[in-house]
């Protein structure tokens, strides 16, 4: 076989009853030159079986089989060392691909060589009613999206090997260590999403333990805080709490705490202008529309807030819209609180 263009990277666990679809949607693609990389982490159901099955007829397929279950992070990172393509593509075990996915993606690298990390649009199946997902398309505006949530699907990515860097998914970030790894990369290469749902990624009836919820949400923080040094600002920074806020929508602050994430927001945008790590109209506006969001949920309100509102951030008073400064108006007047 040929040296492949495109390293695809699947992670297997116990995926037997929907490992097939998944497998044949990447063997039907247009786009033929690539390899098959799939890792099966020690499954106790019959999804070696499947790919066995599968790589008797395409020799485009490898099989690691682990001996040890050691999860998708190190998986993904074991297929990451061995693949031979300049450009690699993560795919899941139960999702689907549609049949022009690398062939648009591969387009998009080699035709913008600024560009070292494409996705595309996605589509929810399975449990719920399908739904479309609509990312940031452009660079500047996916850059400034990962500053409050991760806006690339993770299956649906593919990305110069080159980009990489010897980066790589961390534990340390499980369950979210994919949003730790693209908002690292951000930092250094552009990413694009193609604005089309070129993959279907099925949703589960999974209960999801209080444990791993809490999990993902200080994941989450830590991915957050670590993006702020793009500003300069340290994770030891005492006001780290009104910087996030200011980029990352926290509802049920109290007026007090929201007159802070305001002079953190200033700060965040005066700092940009200095270092010009982010588009500073889209920052600026990504910041305005979260300050506003935050003042619309707020804990509580009085006319101590209201005025320093109007008379101090003039700029921002300016934004609100009629019906909400009249609504603001009356709750500080009655100091309403939830």
């Amino acid at each position: 076989m040929a040296t492949p263009e495109i390293s695809v990277i699947m992670p297997v666990y116990n995926a037997g009853i929907f490992l097939a679809e998944s497998i044949e949607s990447i063997l039907k693609q247009t786009f033929t030159n690539f390899e098959l990389i799939i890792l099966n982490d020690k499954s106790t159901d019959n999804s070696l079986e499947v790919i066995s099955n599968y790589q008797r007829n395409d020799s485009r397929i490898i099989i690691i089989n682990k001996d040890i279950n050691v999860g998708p992070a190190n998986l993904r990172n074991e297929g990451l060392k061995i693949a031979k393509g300049d450009f690699i593509a993560l795919m899941d075990a139960d999702d689907i691909a549609l049949p022009t996915r690398f062939e648009k993606q591969i387009a998009v690298l080699k035709n913008n060589p600024e560009i070292g990390v494409c996705g595309t649009w996605f589509t929810f199946f399975g449990s719920k009613k399908n739904k479309l997902i609509k990312h940031s398309e452009k660079p500047d505006a996916i850059k400034i999206s990962f500053l409050h949530s991760c806006v690339i699907g993770n299956p649906t990515v593919m990305l110069r090997k080159t980009a990489l860097n010897n980066a790589q998914f961390e534990n340390e970030y499980v369950p979210v260590e994919d949003y730790d790894l693209w908002s690292r990369l951000s930092a250094k290469t552009a990413f694009y999403n193609i604005p089309e749902s070129l993959l279907d990624y099925r949703q589960h009836d999974n209960n999801i333990s209080k444990t791993k919820i809490d999990n993902v949400n200080r994941s989450v923080r830590k991915v957050k805080i670590n993006q702020l040094s793009q500003f300069g600002i340290e994770n030891s920074d005492s006001k780290i709490d009104s910087y996030l806020n200011a980029v990352s929508l926290k509802k049920g602050l109290s007026s007090e705490e929201i007159l802070q994430v305001i002079t953190a927001a200033k700060h965040l945008i005066e700092q940009n202008n200095k270092l010009n790590n982010y588009n500073p109209e889209l920052l600026e506006s990504h910041i305005t529309k979260t300050l506003l969001r935050t003042i619309r949920n707020a804990s509580n309100y009085n006319l101590t807030f209201y005025n320093q509102l109007k008379e101090t951030d003039k700029k921002l008073f300016g934004k609100i819209n009629g019906l909400d400064k009249v609504l603001l108006f009356f709750k500080s007047l009655i100091g309403w609180k939830k």
